[in-house]
């Protein structure tokens, strides 16, 4: 298994922020919602997500202006950082709380 990098637990640790204390929604169905209602800021897609779907949410992103960023692991590892018991293939945030992660994400 490869080392983890910096970025990944950096991200990881505003991941667990911005589940403490902003508001967020799991799930394809839940993101494409909110991205077309115009509340999501920013969507974080899992690495094996399926192309189609990926493209479908990068697609939403750029009309609602929102922002998009890649987690390097799968759907396992972006539920575990969720602290979830279930695999999560896209997490929509809607307000970052204390979090800075919409303001550091490239």
């Amino acid at each position: 298994m490869p080392k983890k990098t910096k970025t990944t637990d950096n991200l990881n640790s505003k991941l667990s922020l911005v589940l403490k204390s902003g508001k967020y929604k799991l799930g394809y169905k839940l993101a494409l919602k909110s991205l077309r209602q115009g509340q999501a800021k920013m969507i974080v897609i899992s690495n094996n997500c399926p192309a189609v779907r990926k493209t479908e949410l990068e697609y939403y992103a750029i009309l609602s202006s929102s922002k998009v960023q890649y987690f390097d692991g799968n759907n396992v590892e972006l539920g575990t950082a969720c602290s979830r018991l279930h695999r999560v293939s896209v997490l929509s945030i809607q307000d970052a709380g204390d979090s800075d992660i919409l303001v550091t994400a490239a």
